[in-house]
């Protein structure tokens, strides 16, 4: 419970806040009636002075809501030390205080009957008072003293205001009906204004009240387009079906006052979006055993889209130029609300017939519900790859069936730190493992020696195979030549080198030192040269055409004999003698004693790769020599004059930047400049950001041509609209004396 003097000192602070608040706002209050008194009368100057005063205690009041028992309690802590910053226990309920508490509180309250409360009234705000007054004196003041206006009989103002009504008639009222499209779904709105945005399609219904009644009026578009304005009752009425925006503007007959343009934006309708949910990605590769592909899209529309959706489903068949194309369609039912729909669907893949290497081909085509012509739009399309079956496994390659993989995916320096990594790992290797590693990293470099040694002519290496006897109809035909990657490795698994002549024959080659691997390879090799050659087209064991290519033995092709010059066939040549050697060590489980050689084939690699080559001559241009004897000369004979580009310049109509230079000068005529530019803003109207904003400045200044701001306010829209000049360079400046002093001294010199 708190002391009867902190009640009082609260009340003292409210009066005095309240009076404050008061006296500010009394002058002002006084003011706002003399000016209602000298416009309107007594009568206007009493109820202004009546909401004035309410206003201004309305204010008062709600200033005292800030002044309660707790501003009073924190500025008696403030003032009081000795309350210990408890002056709000005073006010607390009795049933919420604890022991401690209640104790505090008592001591709080002898303290405050031994010495009363100190005064917290605010100071009066004595510079508000004294602006408030001095601002309400004058407006008083000067409302009183303003000229009354010049009274003229009833009479006669009557006959003025009825002639001058009679010559001009005015808009009084304005209602715009706006009636959008039935498909949109949007409510029919009335608009108290001229000015509209509405869906493109919208039913407009003008209903204007102009008094006195005119003999006529009519909208007209800028366009030249002009609609009458029919008489229905007291309203003046007309239709209009918005297709495009538009400016337009009131014509009262009989009324002489400019009138203003007023703006119609039709909004557009945009076509519908789709969007793919799923699959996540435009490429999904089949699954091994996939039977079903679920697909789902999200169409959305400002309007509405269509409940059901056209799904066109592509599959591809065959490749290359012998490709066709199956095209199949679904209908898709939507879900969810009408602006956006969710359309799902699984199909079946083996009802559409998919094969291995085709591709199924899927995109929405949704419509709107726009009338009487929808719009469509379509998704991204999404595929589905049967990929082809990979290639075939080998056969008889070490006894194992090994995937085909390009030579390239090995390089002599990989060899290199895969057996030194081998020989590090070998403590933790069993032997089997160790040496199963060691021949893969053989293997290895046999393709990469096979890779390099086309450059010399060498042969593939393969099991031979006997002639077909001349004659023999009823012999087998030879096996295919298997086709060879680009690599360097057969399709069926096997090493080679394709070489250009497709009667290139197998061979092992006993002078390149290399060891037999039957054991490895599980094939039977001899040394020496062994052929197996595949017969010609057209030739048999027996005849003159085959001989050469059944039998000869054709280590240097003509093709790759001329892409090196000897010397850098030789180093290759040696290269391929140590890598020889390392897969002879490799094979045989030694990585230590194939390193030396590995280490020398990079070496000799590396030349290779350094040295030139002998393919074309390098052709450069050939310009012609300098004449050295007119350097420094100034002689400028025979030089024709190079005229600089304006800087500045920009390629593009020459309209906005003429009229923007020529609107400028107030007194210069702008009609020859406002004809152009107006011409312009036709032909570029889908490239301005505000088409109809132009048409309304080029209108304002072609009405009133010696308005400085309507010729402003164009220039600012031609100014942004107009191109950005591309960067030039700046012409050279004239000599100034002293440059044209030096250049005569070094002409008189020269000669």
């Amino acid at each position: 419970m708190s002391l009867p003097a902190l009640q009082q000192a609260l009340r003292s602070v409210r009066r005095r806040v309240a009076f404050d608040r008061m006296l500010i706002g009394l002058p002002l209050a006084l003011a706002a009636a003399a000016l209602a008194w000298r416009l309107g009368g007594a009568g206007w100057a009493a109820a202004t002075a009546l909401a004035a005063l309410a206003l201004v205690a309305a204010v008062a009041l709600r200033a005292l809501r800030h002044y309660d028992t707790a501003w009073l309690a924190a500025h008696l802590d403030a003032a009081r030390p000795d309350m210990d910053d408890s002056s709000a226990l005073l006010y607390a309920r009795e049933d919420a205080l604890g022991p401690l508490q209640r104790l505090q509180r008592e001591r709080l309250q002898a303290r405050l009957r031994q010495r009363p409360p100190p005064d917290l009234r605010p100071a009066r705000s004595r510079r508000r008072l004294a602006l408030a007054w001095g601002a309400g004196l004058l407006l008083a003041v000067t409302a009183l003293a303003w000229p009354p206006a010049t009274r003229v009989p009833a009479a006669s103002a009557a006959s003025n205001d009825a002639g001058a009504a009679a010559e001009a008639p005015q808009l009084r009222s304005a209602i715009l009906h706006v009636q959008p499209p039935a498909y949109t779904g949007l409510d029919a709105q009335s608009l108290r204004a001229l000015d509209a945005k509405a869906p493109e399609g919208s039913q407009l219904t003008w209903r204007l009240r102009i008094a006195p009644a005119p003999a006529g009026a009519a909208l007209e578009f800028l366009d030249g387009t002009r609609l009458p304005l029919a008489r229905e009752g007291k309203d003046w009425t007309a239709r209009h079906r918005l297709q495009a925006s538009q400016l337009y503007r009131l014509r009262i007959d009989g009324d002489r006052a400019p009138a203003p343009l007023h703006r119609l934006d039709a909004l557009p309708d945009r076509p519908p979006q789709v969007r793919v949910l799923a699959p996540e990605t435009t490429l999904q590769l089949r699954a091994e055993g996939q039977a079903q592909w679920r697909l789902a899209f999200e169409a959305g529309d400002d309007y509405g889209v269509a409940a059901e959706a056209r799904l066109r489903i592509v599959r591809t068949e065959g490749s290359g130029e012998n490709q066709t194309f199956h095209e199949h369609a679904r209908t898709l039912a939507g879900r969810g609300e009408a602006r956006l729909r969710r359309f799902e669907t699984v199909l079946d893949i083996a009802a559409f017939g998919l094969q291995p290497g085709e591709d199924l081909v899927a995109s929405l085509e949704v419509r709107d519900v726009r009338s009487p012509q929808p719009q469509t739009g379509r998704s991204p399309s999404v595929i589905l790859r049967w990929p082809p079956p990979a290639p075939p496994d080998a056969d008889g390659l070490d006894g194992l069936a090994r995937q085909v993989l390009p030579a390239y995916f090995r390089s002599q320096r990989q060899i290199i730190i895969d057996a030194e990594a081998l020989l590090a790992e070998r403590p933790r290797l069993e032997a089997e493992r160790f040496m199963a590693r060691s021949d893969a990293l053989g293997v290895d470099q046999r393709l990469l020696r096979l890779r390099y040694g086309q450059f010399l002519g060498e042969e593939a290496e393969g099991a031979a195979r006997p002639p077909p006897a001349a004659g023999d109809d009823d012999a087998p035909p030879p096996p295919p030549r298997p086709r060879v990657s680009p690599g360097g490795i057969f399709a069926d698994g096997s090493d080679a080198v394709e070489t250009p002549a497709e009667a290139a024959h197998d061979d092992d080659h006993a002078g390149h030192d290399h060891e037999d691997r039957d054991d490895a390879e599980g094939a039977d090799h001899d040394h020496g040269h062994d052929h197996a050659d595949p017969a010609p087209a057209d030739g048999v064991f027996g005849r003159e055409e085959g001989v050469v290519a059944a039998f000869g033995h054709l280590h240097d092709l003509p093709e790759a004999a001329t892409l090196l010059d000897p010397q850098t066939r030789e180093t290759l040549r040696l290269a391929l003698r140590e890598m020889w050697q390392s897969e002879l060590h490799l094979r045989q489980g030694d990585p230590a004693a194939a390193l030396p050689y590995a280490n020398r084939a990079l070496g000799f690699i590396k030349q290779v790769q350094e040295a030139d080559r002998i393919y074309l001559p390098r052709l450069g241009a050939q310009l012609p020599p300098i004449d050295e004897s007119r350097r420094l000369s100034g002689d400028r004979d025979g030089l024709a004059p190079r005229g600089l580009p304006p800087l500045g310049a920009a390629a593009g109509d020459a309209a906005p930047q003429d009229a923007w230079t020529q609107l400028a000068d107030v007194q210069a005529d702008p009609a020859n400049a406002l004809a152009a530019v107006e011409a312009w803003a036709a032909r570029e109207r889908e490239r301005l950001q505000d088409p109809l904003a132009v048409a309304a400045a080029i209108d304002a200044v072609r009405q009133d041509p010696a308005c400085a701001d309507c010729r402003e306010a164009l220039r600012g829209l031609l100014w942004q609209a107009m191109p950005r000049p591309a960067g030039g360079v700046a012409p050279r400046r004239p000599a100034d004396d002293a440059g044209a002093r030096y250049l005569r001294a070094l002409r008189e010199d020269v000669r």
